[in-house]
């Protein structure tokens, strides 16, 4: 790797990045913090999209070094590399389309990490009237999105292994929660309120639940599993179907292959989907349990907070049902484009939804 191509790479993050800089600062969004953090939100959950086409169509590899292509910033300056790979396999990974689509994640994701940078400015500037804490948080967000550009290298280098690729996309998710939360930390009308008769384990646990979920779709998509089950709600003509889970869910293994080598066969496939169906039920049963349960409580709050519970309730239950409708139709349709970055996307917005249900439920200011 060259110096050369690191800095041709940071001008591009910069570039990139000052886009929407530029725009906030016009908006008067870097003036409120609160703002801002909800642009790099956007901007996240867009990434995760662009992230998600990527992979869908099978661009993880379009250019098969990191972080250049061929040991260049762009692929114009790599093309003759690139037609030479298209030219010895024409539906190989390798093809101009598919090098574009992944230079272009990468240089989205970098211009992402700019900004991030540019959150840890802004909050060491406001110190004083958000508090230490709001840096450390911020700080600790620049880490993750480092860990999480670091397996995006390991996805190229390590041949798109599974568990590789789904980490990478779970640190994205991550990323987004933790923006959520910072968003609620950086409110102005934040109020210290501390929960009364409530145990703190209740939301973890939902909260770890829909993470899980979440995980095993990304282990589906990661594992090309979505097609292993035909037909919905059985599985293949039946409820329980044969299912290898020693070889699906063996985590460190090649894609396509069991831990010794050897192709994966079908069975292991279906365990994963069936899986992620039977994860799919549990967590719509949690979501509803705990929605049920802050309406419940949400009498005994004063108005400003019912009015939050109820938006973002209202938010959640309906990317939940969208999250099921675009699940039937991966199956039913054989798994078209559009419902597979809408699965994507759902799911990325579910964690954002439950991430503020979550909050508020750590918030919940109880009239006296």
């Amino acid at each position: 790797m060259s110096w050369q191509l690191i800095i041709d790479l940071a001008l591009i993050a910069l570039f990139v990045g000052s886009i929407p800089l530029i725009y906030s600062a016009y908006k008067g969004k870097l003036d409120n913090l609160n703002k801002f953090v909800w642009v790099l939100i956007f901007l996240t959950f867009d990434l995760i999209l662009f992230g998600a086409f990527t992979r869908l169509t099978d661009s993880g590899l379009g250019c098969p070094d990191w972080p250049g292509c061929y040991g260049h910033s762009n692929p114009l300056l790599a093309m003759g590399n690139i037609k030479e790979a298209e030219k010895l396999m024409p539906f190989g990974p390798v093809t101009v389309s598919k090098a574009w689509i992944e230079m272009l994640h990468r240089y989205f994701a970098s211009g992402l990490g700019f900004l991030v940078l540019i959150l840890n400015f802004l909050t060491w500037k406001r110190r004083k009237e958000y508090g230490i804490k709001i840096f450390y948080v911020s700080f600790g967000l620049f880490l993750l999105i480092c860990l999480q550009g670091a397996f995006g290298a390991f996805t190229v280098t390590m041949k798109l292994q599974p568990i590789i690729v789904t980490f990478h996309l779970m640190f994205a998710l991550l990323l987004l929660v933790c923006l959520t939360v910072l968003s609620n930390l950086t409110r102005d009308n934040l109020q210290s309120l501390k929960p009364r008769n409530y145990l703190p384990i209740i939301p973890l646990g939902v909260f770890a639940i829909v993470f899980s979920q979440v995980f095993l779709g990304a282990w589906v998509s990661t594992n090309y599993a979505v097609l292993a089950c035909n037909g919905f709600p059985s599985c293949n003509g039946e409820w329980l179907p044969n299912m290898d889970f020693l070889n699906g869910f063996t985590w460190w293994r090649e894609l396509g292959k069991t831990s010794t080598g050897e192709y994966l066969n079908i069975e292991a496939l279906v365990a994963i989907h069936w899986t992620h169906r039977v994860g799919a039920i549990i967590t719509f049963a949690t979501v509803i349990t705990f929605i049920v349960y802050l309406k419940k409580i949400s009498t005994q709050a004063n108005e400003a907070w019912q009015l939050q519970s109820k938006y973002w309730i209202k938010f959640v239950l309906v990317i939940l049902f969208a999250q099921l409708l675009s699940g039937m139709s991966n199956v039913i349709f054989n798994w078209p484009l559009i419902a597979a970055l809408c699965h994507t996307g759902g799911a990325s917005a579910l964690l954002i939804g439950i991430s503020k249900l979550l909050l508020l439920s750590f918030q919940r200011p109880l009239i006296k």
